[in-house]
Protein backbone atom coordinates (compact mmCIF):
# COMPACT_ATOMS: atom_id res chain seq x y z
CA UNK A 1 0.00 0.00 0.00
CA UNK A 2 1.29 3.36 -1.05
CA UNK A 3 1.22 5.44 2.52
CA UNK A 4 0.45 9.19 2.93
CA UNK A 5 3.00 11.35 4.18
CA UNK A 6 4.35 14.13 6.33
CA UNK A 7 7.16 15.33 7.64
CA UNK A 8 9.05 14.55 10.69
CA UNK A 9 9.55 17.52 12.33
CA UNK A 10 9.10 21.33 12.42
CA UNK A 11 11.73 23.82 9.75
CA UNK A 12 11.76 27.55 9.54
CA UNK A 13 12.62 29.50 7.00
CA UNK A 14 12.44 33.64 5.80
CA UNK A 15 12.43 35.54 3.27
CA UNK A 16 10.48 37.89 1.29
CA UNK A 17 7.11 38.23 -0.87
CA UNK A 18 7.67 38.32 -4.38
CA UNK A 19 4.89 40.79 -4.96
CA UNK A 20 4.63 42.17 -1.56
CA UNK A 21 8.32 42.47 -1.03
CA UNK A 22 7.78 42.02 2.73
CA UNK A 23 9.92 39.63 4.65
CA UNK A 24 7.74 36.83 6.26
CA UNK A 25 8.63 33.37 8.37
CA UNK A 26 7.48 30.46 7.30
CA UNK A 27 7.15 27.52 9.69
CA UNK A 28 6.51 23.89 8.49
CA UNK A 29 5.12 21.63 11.01
CA UNK A 30 3.77 17.86 11.20
CA UNK A 31 0.04 17.13 9.80
CA UNK A 32 -2.21 14.37 10.81
CA UNK A 33 -3.65 11.67 8.69
CA UNK A 34 -5.74 13.23 6.00
CA UNK A 35 -5.17 16.75 7.87
CA UNK A 36 -4.60 17.76 4.24
CA UNK A 37 -2.11 21.10 3.02
CA UNK A 38 -3.70 23.49 5.76
CA UNK A 39 -2.03 27.43 5.46
CA UNK A 40 -2.31 29.47 8.52
CA UNK A 41 -1.79 33.16 9.14
CA UNK A 42 -0.18 33.49 12.42
CA UNK A 43 0.07 37.24 11.90
CA UNK A 44 -4.04 37.89 12.12
CA UNK A 45 -5.89 38.83 15.52
CA UNK A 46 -7.85 35.23 14.96
CA UNK A 47 -5.56 32.64 13.51
CA UNK A 48 -7.06 31.69 10.28
CA UNK A 49 -6.66 28.71 8.51
CA UNK A 50 -7.21 27.48 4.93
CA UNK A 51 -7.29 24.21 3.01
CA UNK A 52 -5.46 23.82 0.03
CA UNK A 53 -8.53 22.84 -2.45
CA UNK A 54 -9.69 24.20 -5.89
CA UNK A 55 -12.30 26.25 -4.69
CA UNK A 56 -9.85 28.01 -2.09
CA UNK A 57 -7.98 29.88 -5.04
CA UNK A 58 -8.94 33.15 -5.01
CA UNK A 59 -7.21 34.76 -7.52
CA UNK A 60 -4.57 33.89 -10.10
CA UNK A 61 -3.10 37.31 -11.10
CA UNK A 62 0.99 36.73 -11.50
CA UNK A 63 0.53 34.21 -8.91
CA UNK A 64 -2.31 31.48 -7.48
CA UNK A 65 -3.19 33.03 -3.94
CA UNK A 66 -5.85 31.13 -1.84
CA UNK A 67 -8.11 32.54 1.01
CA UNK A 68 -10.80 31.95 3.17
CA UNK A 69 -12.73 34.75 4.94
CA UNK A 70 -9.75 37.69 5.72
CA UNK A 71 -7.19 35.19 5.40
CA UNK A 72 -5.23 35.02 2.35
CA UNK A 73 -1.79 33.99 1.28
CA UNK A 74 -0.26 34.04 -2.19
CA UNK A 75 2.26 32.97 -4.51
CA UNK A 76 1.81 29.47 -2.74
CA UNK A 77 2.80 27.39 -6.45
CA UNK A 78 6.50 27.17 -5.79
CA UNK A 79 5.80 25.50 -2.26
CA UNK A 80 2.80 23.26 -3.70
CA UNK A 81 5.05 22.05 -6.37
CA UNK A 82 7.70 21.08 -4.13
CA UNK A 83 5.49 19.43 -2.00
CA UNK A 84 3.81 17.86 -4.98
CA UNK A 85 7.43 16.65 -5.80
CA UNK A 86 8.16 14.84 -2.09
CA UNK A 87 4.91 13.35 -1.93
CA UNK A 88 3.72 15.31 0.99
CA UNK A 89 -0.08 14.72 1.99
CA UNK A 90 -0.40 16.49 5.14
CA UNK A 91 1.51 19.12 6.43
CA UNK A 92 0.51 22.77 8.05
CA UNK A 93 2.38 26.03 6.47
CA UNK A 94 2.62 29.12 9.44
CA UNK A 95 3.16 32.29 7.59
CA UNK A 96 3.40 35.86 9.65
CA UNK A 97 2.69 37.36 6.66
CA UNK A 98 0.53 37.29 3.55
CA UNK A 99 2.85 35.61 1.00
CA UNK A 100 4.96 32.36 1.04
CA UNK A 101 8.49 33.58 0.55
CA UNK A 102 10.20 33.51 -3.09
CA UNK A 103 13.54 32.40 -1.85
CA UNK A 104 15.53 31.85 -5.32
CA UNK A 105 12.30 31.92 -7.40
CA UNK A 106 12.07 28.47 -7.43
CA UNK A 107 11.29 25.59 -6.12
CA UNK A 108 15.16 23.57 -4.81
CA UNK A 109 14.80 25.65 -1.72
CA UNK A 110 11.66 24.47 -0.28
CA UNK A 111 12.59 20.67 -1.38
CA UNK A 112 15.69 21.10 1.11
CA UNK A 113 13.58 22.67 3.47
CA UNK A 114 11.20 19.80 3.24
CA UNK A 115 14.03 16.83 3.32
CA UNK A 116 15.62 19.01 6.39
CA UNK A 117 12.18 18.47 8.09
CA UNK A 118 12.62 14.93 7.13
CA UNK A 119 9.57 13.01 5.52
CA UNK A 120 8.31 10.18 6.78
CA UNK A 121 5.51 8.13 6.10
CA UNK A 122 2.28 7.57 7.88
CA UNK A 123 -0.04 4.59 8.86
CA UNK A 124 -3.04 5.51 6.09
CA UNK A 125 -3.45 4.81 2.22
CA UNK A 126 -2.52 7.65 0.03
CA UNK A 127 -5.20 8.81 -2.64
CA UNK A 128 -4.89 9.85 -5.90
CA UNK A 129 -6.96 11.52 -8.72
CA UNK A 130 -7.08 9.25 -11.46
CA UNK A 131 -8.10 10.41 -14.72
CA UNK A 132 -10.77 8.36 -16.57
CA UNK A 133 -11.83 10.48 -19.59
CA UNK A 134 -10.32 13.61 -21.34
CA UNK A 135 -11.50 17.23 -20.28
CA UNK A 136 -10.37 20.49 -21.27
CA UNK A 137 -10.62 23.99 -20.67
CA UNK A 138 -9.84 26.92 -23.49
CA UNK A 139 -9.46 30.92 -23.43
CA UNK A 140 -8.89 31.99 -26.96
CA UNK A 141 -6.19 30.12 -28.17
CA UNK A 142 -4.82 29.07 -24.41
CA UNK A 143 -5.51 25.26 -23.26
CA UNK A 144 -5.42 23.01 -20.65
CA UNK A 145 -6.68 19.90 -20.54
CA UNK A 146 -6.60 15.85 -18.85
CA UNK A 147 -5.83 12.60 -20.35
CA UNK A 148 -5.68 9.18 -18.95
CA UNK A 149 -2.35 7.76 -18.25
CA UNK A 150 -0.38 5.69 -16.67
CA UNK A 151 1.73 7.77 -14.73
CA UNK A 152 2.07 11.45 -14.14
CA UNK A 153 3.15 13.23 -16.94
CA UNK A 154 3.10 16.92 -17.78
CA UNK A 155 3.16 17.87 -21.46
CA UNK A 156 3.59 21.96 -21.90
CA UNK A 157 4.46 24.45 -24.63
CA UNK A 158 5.18 28.26 -24.31
CA UNK A 159 4.61 31.02 -26.88
CA UNK A 160 6.49 34.62 -25.95
CA UNK A 161 7.00 37.18 -28.78
CA UNK A 162 10.62 37.86 -27.95
CA UNK A 163 14.23 37.03 -29.11
CA UNK A 164 14.90 34.49 -26.81
CA UNK A 165 12.18 32.33 -27.05
CA UNK A 166 12.47 29.96 -30.07
CA UNK A 167 10.58 26.56 -30.83
CA UNK A 168 13.31 24.48 -30.13
CA UNK A 169 13.35 25.46 -26.08
CA UNK A 170 9.10 25.89 -25.98
CA UNK A 171 8.11 22.55 -25.15
CA UNK A 172 9.07 20.24 -22.88
CA UNK A 173 7.34 16.97 -22.00
CA UNK A 174 7.76 14.59 -18.85
CA UNK A 175 6.69 11.69 -16.86
CA UNK A 176 7.21 12.53 -13.58
CA UNK A 177 6.90 8.63 -12.80
CA UNK A 178 9.85 7.95 -15.11
CA UNK A 179 12.22 11.32 -14.84
CA UNK A 180 13.67 13.33 -11.57
CA UNK A 181 10.87 16.44 -10.69
CA UNK A 182 14.13 17.53 -8.78
CA UNK A 183 17.04 17.33 -11.44
CA UNK A 184 14.64 18.27 -14.39
CA UNK A 185 12.17 20.63 -12.50
CA UNK A 186 12.86 22.00 -9.50
CA UNK A 187 15.94 24.82 -10.59
CA UNK A 188 13.90 26.44 -12.68
CA UNK A 189 13.13 29.94 -11.76
CA UNK A 190 10.40 32.44 -12.56
CA UNK A 191 10.83 34.81 -15.27
CA UNK A 192 9.69 38.36 -15.72
CA UNK A 193 10.09 40.99 -18.76
CA UNK A 194 11.34 44.52 -17.36
CA UNK A 195 8.78 46.77 -19.35
CA UNK A 196 5.92 44.81 -17.59
CA UNK A 197 7.82 45.63 -13.97
CA UNK A 198 6.60 49.49 -13.58
CA UNK A 199 2.94 48.42 -14.57
CA UNK A 200 3.32 45.66 -12.03
CA UNK A 201 4.56 47.65 -8.93
CA UNK A 202 1.80 50.36 -9.69
CA UNK A 203 -0.40 47.42 -9.45
CA UNK A 204 1.02 46.82 -6.16
CA UNK A 205 2.97 43.36 -7.72
CA UNK A 206 6.50 42.45 -7.86
CA UNK A 207 7.91 44.91 -5.13
CA UNK A 208 10.06 41.86 -3.76
CA UNK A 209 10.86 40.82 -7.26
CA UNK A 210 15.02 40.99 -8.07
CA UNK A 211 17.97 39.69 -10.45
CA UNK A 212 18.09 37.13 -6.99
CA UNK A 213 15.22 35.62 -7.21
CA UNK A 214 13.76 35.95 -11.18
CA UNK A 215 14.86 35.83 -14.68
CA UNK A 216 14.60 39.14 -16.23
CA UNK A 217 14.32 39.82 -19.99
CA UNK A 218 14.94 43.30 -21.70
CA UNK A 219 14.18 43.77 -25.64
CA UNK A 220 16.27 41.80 -26.58
CA UNK A 221 17.70 39.10 -24.20
CA UNK A 222 18.63 38.34 -20.80
CA UNK A 223 19.73 40.74 -17.70
CA UNK A 224 20.84 38.03 -15.21
CA UNK A 225 24.57 37.88 -15.74
CA UNK A 226 24.88 34.01 -14.70
CA UNK A 227 22.31 33.20 -17.60
CA UNK A 228 20.13 30.08 -17.23
CA UNK A 229 19.96 26.79 -15.72
CA UNK A 230 18.54 25.25 -18.14
CA UNK A 231 18.51 25.99 -21.82
CA UNK A 232 14.89 26.06 -21.64
CA UNK A 233 14.35 27.20 -17.85
CA UNK A 234 11.35 29.42 -19.26
CA UNK A 235 8.83 26.71 -20.18
CA UNK A 236 10.55 23.93 -17.43
CA UNK A 237 9.33 26.73 -14.98
CA UNK A 238 5.94 26.84 -16.59
CA UNK A 239 6.09 22.98 -15.39
CA UNK A 240 7.01 23.52 -12.20
CA UNK A 241 3.79 26.40 -11.59
CA UNK A 242 1.70 23.81 -13.12
CA UNK A 243 2.65 21.12 -10.51
CA UNK A 244 2.02 23.53 -7.74
CA UNK A 245 -1.29 24.48 -9.39
CA UNK A 246 -2.49 20.70 -9.89
CA UNK A 247 -1.26 19.89 -6.38
CA UNK A 248 -4.27 22.39 -5.42
CA UNK A 249 -6.49 19.10 -6.10
CA UNK A 250 -4.84 17.90 -2.43
CA UNK A 251 -4.22 14.69 -4.34
CA UNK A 252 -1.65 13.65 -6.96
CA UNK A 253 -2.55 13.03 -10.22
CA UNK A 254 -2.56 9.35 -12.09
CA UNK A 255 -3.00 11.50 -15.63
CA UNK A 256 -1.52 13.18 -18.46
CA UNK A 257 -1.53 17.30 -18.74
CA UNK A 258 -1.33 19.08 -21.68
CA UNK A 259 -1.19 23.17 -21.96
CA UNK A 260 -0.56 25.50 -24.67
CA UNK A 261 0.26 28.69 -22.90
CA UNK A 262 -1.32 28.38 -19.98
CA UNK A 263 -1.24 29.89 -16.81
CA UNK A 264 -2.49 29.59 -12.94
CA UNK A 265 -5.97 31.30 -14.06
CA UNK A 266 -6.27 28.41 -16.54
CA UNK A 267 -5.03 25.56 -14.55
CA UNK A 268 -7.77 26.33 -11.94
CA UNK A 269 -10.52 26.21 -14.27
CA UNK A 270 -9.24 22.74 -15.57
CA UNK A 271 -9.20 21.52 -11.74
CA UNK A 272 -12.73 23.05 -11.25
CA UNK A 273 -14.08 21.97 -14.49
CA UNK A 274 -12.77 18.15 -13.53
CA UNK A 275 -14.14 18.44 -10.02
CA UNK A 276 -17.59 19.49 -11.84
CA UNK A 277 -17.11 16.16 -13.83
CA UNK A 278 -17.50 12.73 -11.93
CA UNK A 279 -17.24 10.79 -14.86
CA UNK A 280 -13.88 12.24 -15.93
CA UNK A 281 -11.94 10.58 -12.89
CA UNK A 282 -12.22 8.95 -9.30
CA UNK A 283 -9.75 9.03 -6.25
CA UNK A 284 -8.23 5.62 -5.89
CA UNK A 285 -5.57 4.11 -3.41
CA UNK A 286 -2.45 2.18 -4.81
CA UNK A 287 -1.92 -1.53 -3.30
CA UNK A 288 0.85 -3.56 -5.29
CA UNK A 289 -1.23 -6.74 -3.72
CA UNK A 290 -4.00 -5.32 -6.04
CA UNK A 291 -4.01 -6.77 -9.40
CA UNK A 292 -6.19 -3.46 -10.23
CA UNK A 293 -3.61 -1.09 -9.31
CA UNK A 294 -0.03 -2.94 -8.83
CA UNK A 295 1.36 -2.17 -11.99
CA UNK A 296 0.90 1.59 -11.52
CA UNK A 297 1.49 1.13 -7.02
CA UNK A 298 4.99 -0.66 -8.66
CA UNK A 299 5.61 2.22 -11.02
CA UNK A 300 4.94 5.21 -8.06
CA UNK A 301 7.58 3.33 -5.63
CA UNK A 302 10.26 2.66 -7.99
CA UNK A 303 9.95 6.23 -9.84
CA UNK A 304 12.31 9.32 -8.66
CA UNK A 305 9.60 11.04 -7.25
CA UNK A 306 8.06 8.24 -5.09
CA UNK A 307 11.17 6.94 -3.06
CA UNK A 308 13.01 9.38 -0.51
CA UNK A 309 16.49 9.68 -2.89
CA UNK A 310 19.86 11.06 -2.62
CA UNK A 311 19.95 13.07 -5.36
CA UNK A 312 20.27 16.45 -3.79
CA UNK A 313 23.88 16.55 -3.38
CA UNK A 314 25.39 18.82 -6.01
CA UNK A 315 21.77 20.01 -8.02
CA UNK A 316 21.75 23.30 -6.42
CA UNK A 317 24.31 25.82 -7.53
Amino acid sequence: MIKQRTIQRSVQTSGVGLHNGEKVTMTLKPAEVDQGIVFRRVDQNKINEVKVSPDAVKDTKMCSAIGQDTSRVATVEHLMSALSATGIDNIIIELNGSEVPIMDGSSIPFIYLLQTARIKEQDAAKKFVLIKDVIEVKDKDKWARFEPYDGFKVDFTIDFPHPVFDASTNKVALDFYDESYITEISRARTFGFMQEVEYLRSHGLARGGSLDNAIVLDEYKIINTDGLRYNDEFVRHKILDAVGDLYMLGYAIIGNFKAYKSGHELNNKLLLALLSDKKCWSLITLDSQDPKTSNLATRYTNSKNGILNQEMAGVYQ
